[in-house]
């Protein structure tokens, strides 16, 4: 059975059609398990402690920094313990959220889901699937001002996640029934 983790990034709630994407896309799988993780509210973003803290050996840390990184470690085994990640994402002034990136801060950890080697990096969460549910009223994806899925894309790369594929309702404020079509098209034809 599959295990997805489910992560929301719109600032809507009822009205956002990332998240009702998503939930079609969730509804393709017989999960046995689906972990949300709402990210509308903002995560902290990362700073001098916390950077330190992640550069200092487990054994070595202090409470401030197992402190400092207790919602990064959570964050860290949502992704550990999913088979498949479903993330909504609107496109926001050319990009995905902020709440997307503060995610990716928290959970690109040198170490942990990705390391260094004499090759190059080596992302460490490979074997997992990411399907993106892009929505935008008017940036099409793949579009030379589309700067959220090639980030994506190459994001989850890094740590190894090669997998990905998108599916998008773009052009929502011009043609909304036409863009939900698509959408909905794409997610149809998903393999499960």
């Amino acid at each position: 059975m599959t295990h997805i983790l489910r992560i929301d990034t719109s600032a809507r709630k009822s009205t956002s059609v990332s998240r009702q994407l998503s939930e079609a896309v969730i509804a393709r799988f017989d999960a046995a398990t689906v972990t949300t993780r709402d990210l509308s509210a903002g995560l902290p973003v990362i700073n001098e402690t916390w950077v330190g803290a992640t550069f200092t050996p487990v054994d070595d840390r202090n409470d401030t920094q197992r402190e400092a990184l207790a919602l990064s470690d959570q964050l860290v085994a949502e992704v550990m313990a999913a088979d498949v990640l479903v993330i909504g994402v609107p496109i926001y002034n050319f990009a995905a959220p902020a709440a997307f990136k503060e995610w990716i801060d928290q959970i690109a950890r040198a170490g942990v889901t990705f390391k260094y080697t004499e090759n190059g990096p080596q992302g460490l969460l490979a074997g997992k699937r990411a399907i993106i549910a892009v929505t935008s009223g008017g940036v099409p994806m793949g579009s030379d001002y589309d700067h959220a899925t090639p980030y994506i894309r190459q994001v989850l790369g890094f740590l190894g996640i090669t997998d990905v594929e998108f599916v998008g309702a773009t052009g929502l404020n011009a043609n909304p029934e036409a863009a939900l079509t698509a959408a909905n098209e794409a997610i149809a034809a998903l393999a499960a």
